[in-house]
């Protein structure tokens, strides 16, 4: 929105406006409020978390300018769920499974990690941002979605509401997440290549604290992480994982966006292949009861994460940034998000009152590369081994060979073994690890086909259908306002949404996506429909489809109670 210099006569002003309560959002607020300044932050959630979806382990890095708990100091008993004491990867080859202990790859630069469920953490976020930021002459809201930037004379001077006026800000914080509006209109980021994206889906599972500490051989106060890798997933490029929270598990998958499109696979079924994959038996012995589904699409740090991560007098934190770090184990984002935030407060403060818009700005990038983030997010050593290790004809001579008789005898030998198991550990090595199938699918498999046990349990639950999780889902549809629309309908331009989305599949006609096959004058034609309703809001179709897409309307839309 542009208006002329005179318009802005009645427009509510801030010194700071946050869009986004999430863990970015907060720190950036409480730094704000830190610092005196006037901030107003514009939550689209009834309240903050319902609209947001973590895997979800939440670290405190040693070397980090910021952590939440420097910001919020009885987060860690008020807010989280389990410390995560111990940590573990598991290389499936069928029903054959080698596990490593990736403690020390845990352990290392990290100071503690809690497992954490985003509705629980981020409500009570907002509760101690709304004291913090009442006492400088803001507050939080809720329930209102910022749909846009206001500009003057083509400058960013403030947001634009569905539910509220315009509003000028000397500082505009965009940590509206992986989807941000804020950050597509100020030409930021974009939804353009399936390949820099992840897709994740979780299930929440209830299982009691006395159970957890019993089946997970933990203490009441101590928590696990597991991952998974290997042949479970077909050839999709991705993994698995498993977090103990406080009386809950949550279970889910991360996999490539583009690889999910290419081998046409299915989220859902690809969480269920994990949840009844007889590994896991030991662990639910025969019960299963899902509390809750969810999915979100994550940035690829080492790709999108934004190094300059400003536009005038807007900034970008967390996810709406790109600054999710996903590099093989070391899955960390909520906390580079917190980092970011404060040190975007910390920037403002110290341009605060320069006529030059995009003085915060440039103080926030240079602070983000010396404080070490952005070296954590775009790895040098990624760089230079993806432009060699992702070439087609290197990952295919690679395979080849790996999955002959000699890449068999290679993986397969004493030393080997205890070479895999320091590789896993070494964050220099997975730092640079390319995204190819080999790291993901491959050498997983051998390995455990090569040096796996046989798991010889049965896992007997049955997971629910995907009609059950979406009933099972909390909505308040905003009906005869639709939030995706679809620009193409043809097959070819919007049909991999029936697949790749989350609430959607091929033989599934309660999803938001499906296909037909129309006859017209004697020639058939396959169109895509779309129905938005059991949207996740997650924005897969946004990238593999040809749509217009933008959040609901405040409150509306998908609530979680887990997230």
């Amino acid at each position: 929105m542009s208006i002329g210099s005179g318009a802005e006569e009645g427009y509510e002003h801030y010194e700071a406006v946050v869009v986004g309560c999430g863990p970015g959002g907060a720190a950036a607020a409480a730094r704000l409020a830190d610092h005196g300044v006037e901030t107003l932050v514009l939550e689209r959630g009834v309240e903050a978390g319902s609209k947001n979806v973590s895997g979800g382990l939440l670290y405190a890095e040693e070397s980090a300018a910021y952590t939440i708990d420097d910001l919020f100091s009885d987060f860690r008993a008020e807010a989280a769920e389990r410390p995560v004491t111990d940590y573990h990867i598991h290389n499936m080859s069928g029903n054959r499974v080698k596990s490593y202990d990736l403690t020390d790859l845990h352990d290392h630069d990290t100071d503690w990690c809690d497992a954490v469920l985003r509705r629980p953490m981020d409500s009570w976020l907002e509760q101690r941002v709304h004291e913090k930021t009442s006492e400088t002459g803001g507050g939080v809201l809720t329930g209102v979605r910022v749909n846009g930037l206001l500009r003057e004379n083509g400058e960013i001077v403030g947001v634009t509401c569905d539910e509220l006026d315009p509003i000028k800000a000397d500082m505009i914080v965009a940590a509206d997440g992986v989807n941000s509006e804020l950050a597509r209109d100020a030409g930021l980021m974009d939804w353009e290549e399936p390949d820099e994206w992840f897709q994740g889906v979780k299930a929440v599972v209830e299982m009691d604290s006395e159970t957890i500490a019993d089946r997970f051989d933990i203490d009441e106060d101590e928590g696990v992480a597991h991952l998974f890798s290997g042949d479970l997933f077909q050839d999709v490029r991705g993994g698995g994982f498993l977090y103990t929270n406080e009386d809950s598990l949550s279970i889910g998958t991360v996999f490539h966006l583009d690889s999910l499109v290419e081998q046409e696979a299915e989220p859902h079924e690809l969480l269920d292949a994990l949840l009844t994959h007889p590994l896991l038996a030991q662990w639910f012995r025969g019960e299963y009861d899902e509390r809750e589904y969810a999915a979100k699409l994550v940035p690829d740090s080492k790709k999108v994460a934004h190094r300059e991560p400003y536009r005038d007098r807007l900034v970008l934190v967390g996810d709406a940034a790109g600054q999710m770090q996903a590099q093989g184990p070391i899955i960390k984002g909520m906390n580079h998000a917190v980092t970011a935030g404060a040190l975007a407060a910390d920037a403002f403060a110290v341009t605060r009152g320069n006529a030059d818009p995009e003085a915060a700005g440039r103080r926030y990038t240079t602070m983000l590369e010396k404080s070490g983030t952005m070296d954590k997010l775009r790895p040098r050593r990624y760089e230079v081994s993806r432009r060699v290790g992702e070439r087609d004809v290197v990952t295919n001579a690679v395979e080849r060979v790996l999955n002959s008789r000699v890449g068999s005898l290679a993986v397969g030998n004493p030393i080997a073994e205890r070479a895999l198991k320091r590789a896993y550990n070494s964050p220099f090595l997975v730092s640079m690890l390319p995204d190819t199938k080999t790291g993901y699918v491959s050498l997983p498999s051998v390995i455990g086909e090569e040096h796996g046990r046989t798991v010889h349990w049965e896992n007997e639950i049955e997971p629910p259908t995907l009609a059950d999780r979406i009933g099972d889902l909390t909505y308040d549809t905003d009906v005869g306002n639709p939030h995706i629309r679809l620009r193409d309908e043809s097959y070819e331009a919007s049909g991999a949404a029936v697949a790749a989305c989350p609430v959607s599949a091929e033989d599934f006609g309660g999803g938001c996506y499906r296909s037909e096959t129309v006859k017209t004058n004697g020639s058939e034609e396959r169109l895509v429909s779309l129905d938005t309703q059991p949207c996740v809001e997650c924005g897969t179709c946004a990238v593999v489809a040809d749509t217009e897409w933008e959040h609901p309307r405040g409150g509306k839309g998908v609530e979680y109670r887990e997230g």
